[in-house]
């Protein structure tokens, strides 16, 4: 049966939605420029820190920090050439779920919302690894992406924290707009229209 759904989804969920090509780099700009170069990475990395700023308080370090943890746990899978399957579609699904959790999502907590982050973030970090593979020295490349990475959270986060300053009274309408904005562009990959 999974072997019917993997092969019906390959037919559903077209590849030119990824940005992950198999071969890499191994210096700190392709590291950088990686995660800068896949719209599904920037909207999930960027969707990370829209999260933390909605969640506010000790979410605005903690997610971030989850994810890059996580990420690199991810990275050492993809770097021993584990097989994770699936790992293209979760870092898609990555987009719509953290979306929808912005957009449509009561309050969180904090360890839901590190838990949600940090499983997704392993896929991504998976990736990078799998590019990687082949580098002889993995650590500029590895620097790089993080950097790409913190600055992604960043923009979302203070973005986000800008737009909630401008209308606080309308918190809840800004989270609903921006999350579904995100999980939209998610179903968008998903289905190859972005």
């Amino acid at each position: 049966m999974r072997r019917l759904f993997i092969i019906a989804a390959s037919f559903v969920f077209p590849a030119t939605a990824f940005a992950h090509t198999g071969a890499a780099g191994h210096d700190l700009t392709y590291g950088f420029a990686h995660p800068l170069g896949g719209l599904d990475h920037v909207l999930a990395m960027v969707a990370v820190g829209t999260l933390a700023a909605t969640l506010g308080g000790r979410a605005i370090w903690a997610l971030p920090l989850s994810f890059v943890t996580m990420m690199l746990a991810g990275f050492a899978l993809g770097m021993l050439q584990l097989n994770l399957p699936l790992a293209e579609f979760a870092i898609v699904l990555s987009v719509i779920a953290i979306g929808g959790v912005i957009a449509w999502a009561g309050p969180l907590s904090l360890a839901a919302a590190i838990a949600l982050v940090g499983a997704f973030s392993v896929f991504h970090g998976y990736a990078h690894g799998m590019e990687a593979r082949v580098a002889a020295s993995a650590l500029p490349y590895i620097a790089g992406f993080v950097a790409a990475t913190a600055l992604l959270h960043a923009t979302g986060l203070a973005a986000t924290q800008a737009l909630l300053r401008l209308s606080n009274r309308h918190r809840r309408t800004i989270g609903r707009i921006t999350g579904g904005a995100f999980a939209l562009g998610g179903i968008g990959l998903l289905l190859g229209w972005l």
